[in-house]
């Protein structure tokens, strides 16, 4: 039974996959080059140090892989005040921590973006520690992250929430289950296929649902349940 609860951020509690989607576009139009956003879109959840190579290639990765990077993050910071969380954010954050589980918001965002999608959530005292790009070399698809996020609390063993194919890839390396929600555009087939263990349209539907889910109750060695 997990103990540990991981949650992704970016597109599955804050609705930011679109903007980001159109900040990578914008970014590589800067240095002449021209992706079309459909396949930016289905590469968003990917972390930045792997996301370049993946829609542009190795050489482009070498030759102007931290400045796309940067620019990504130029282009995306005029969206950062029209962010918003998905419904039912807060809340499920809230039911998961009474049911006792240790809770991760996990991301490999900057650290600034991190602390602005956290007094979004209003989940500082929701949240038992969350990860930044400062913590790992590589990011999702490698599993990193969750392994990161997980040491941070002392887990023995995770459930994550997330709304990407990158997500349940990166899960599925450390064995981890992923509830994936449809708030970042991905079908129901892309997130089966990636090895979802259960899709939900929304996460007011994962709230309703957690019972059937490894979200039900935290296993030992679980923290007291918050009241």
């Amino acid at each position: 039974m997990a103990d540990t609860a991981i949650f992704d951020i970016d597109g599955t509690l804050v609705d930011t996959n679109y903007q980001h989607a159109l900040a990578w576009y914008r970014a590589l139009r800067r240095f002449d080059l021209t992706v079309p956003l459909w396949r930016i879109h289905r590469a968003i959840g990917m972390g930045g140090d792997q996301i370049v190579t993946h829609l542009a290639g190795e050489e482009v990765e070498r030759r102007i892989g931290d400045a796309l990077r940067d620019a990504s993050g130029r282009e995306f910071a005029p969206f950062v005040d029209e962010v918003a969380p998905f419904a039912g954010a807060h809340d499920l954050l809230v039911d998961v921590r009474r049911r006792g589980f240790r809770t991760v918001l996990a991301s490999s965002g900057k650290e600034q973006d991190i602390e602005h999608m956290l007094d979004l959530l209003d989940a500082r005292d929701l949240a038992d520690a969350w990860t930044t790009s400062a913590d790992v070399e590589s990011t999702k698809p490698a599993p990193d992250l969750l392994e990161v996020a997980t040491a941070k609390v002392d887990g023995t063993a995770a459930a994550m929430v997330g709304d990407a194919t990158w997500d349940c890839i990166a899960a599925g390396r450390l064995g981890i289950p992923v509830l994936a929600v449809r708030t970042g555009g991905f079908s129901v087939d892309e997130l089966k296929e990636a090895g979802a263990a259960m899709v939900f349209s929304s996460l007011d539907e994962l709230r309703d649902r957690l019972d059937e889910t490894p979200l039900a109750q935290a296993g030992p060695p679980g923290r007291s349940a918050a009241g």
